[in-house]
């Protein structure tokens, strides 16, 4: 099966069980792993702006929360906020970007094992979170090691595909002043943008949403470009 075929396999597989009347709760785990991905966005972000980034929280419910401290400025208070919206799709695309064959699925699934560990030993501070991120890095070594060529590059374009679409399935956060978060009311990541610089919260969400498709269909057409490259294309 052709990388082209595996991903266009896991938008469908997606596509398809987020329509079905249980759809959510068999995507649960890949639901919680881009909320994991959310958070990152909003911590590596502040970490770029030189604020510190403090705690990673996981919820059962879904819901996820990344603290930070420091005051780095209106500018980049809104960047780290925009950091968690937009931190699913660019992981998604750039593991599309990176998996170019079965060897570099591995080698990706490997790191993401490795990566995830290390974000949980500094970042994660609840017990679900914890629970949650070394189930899924023992997931993934397992997967690395274990799982026959076709299933490991499968299964790495179905988290690819996953983290692409989430922006997706959270378009009514995107476009919400408000959210609850471990059962307690938060302003959204839309909301604290507009906080931060000008126009309504609905603006950047829908900002945002673009910003997202755009990332989803350049990185689906060079991710899939290099197929119908011959050897002499290449430079």
């Amino acid at each position: 099966m052709t990388s082209r075929a595996r991903l266009m396999l896991a938008l469908l597989a997606i596509a398809v069980i987020w329509q079905l009347p249980y759809g959510q709760q068999l995507l649960y785990p890949f639901s919680l792993l881009a909320t994991y991905a959310h958070e990152m966005g909003h911590g590596l972000a502040a970490l770029l702006v030189g604020a510190d980034f403090e705690r990673l929280l996981l919820h059962a419910d879904g819901s996820g929360l990344a603290q930070w401290r420091g005051d780095p400025g209106r500018l980049a208070a809104a960047w780290i906020a925009a950091g968690g919206l937009l931190g699913p799709t660019i992981a998604g695309v750039a593991l599309l970007l990176l998996s170019r064959s079965p060897r570099q699925a591995r080698i990706l699934l490997a790191a993401g094992a490795a990566v995830v560990v290390l974000t949980m030993l500094l970042w994660a501070r609840n017990p679900f979170a914890v629970g949650f991120l070394l189930l899924v890095a023992i997931t993934l070594a397992i997967a690395a090691h274990r799982l026959p060529d076709v299933a490991a590059a499968f299964l790495l374009h179905f988290i690819a595909a996953l983290l692409c679409l989430s922006w997706f399935r959270d378009l009514d956060y995107m476009f919400s002043a408000r959210a609850i978060v471990g059962g307690v009311a938060q302003v959204s990541d839309s909301e604290r943008i507009a906080e931060a610089l000008f126009l309504p919260y609905w603006f950047w969400g829908g900002f945002v949403s673009a910003v997202s498709l755009t990332l989803l269909i350049v990185g689906l057409l060079v991710a899939t470009r290099s197929e119908d490259e011959t050897p002499s294309d290449r430079h």
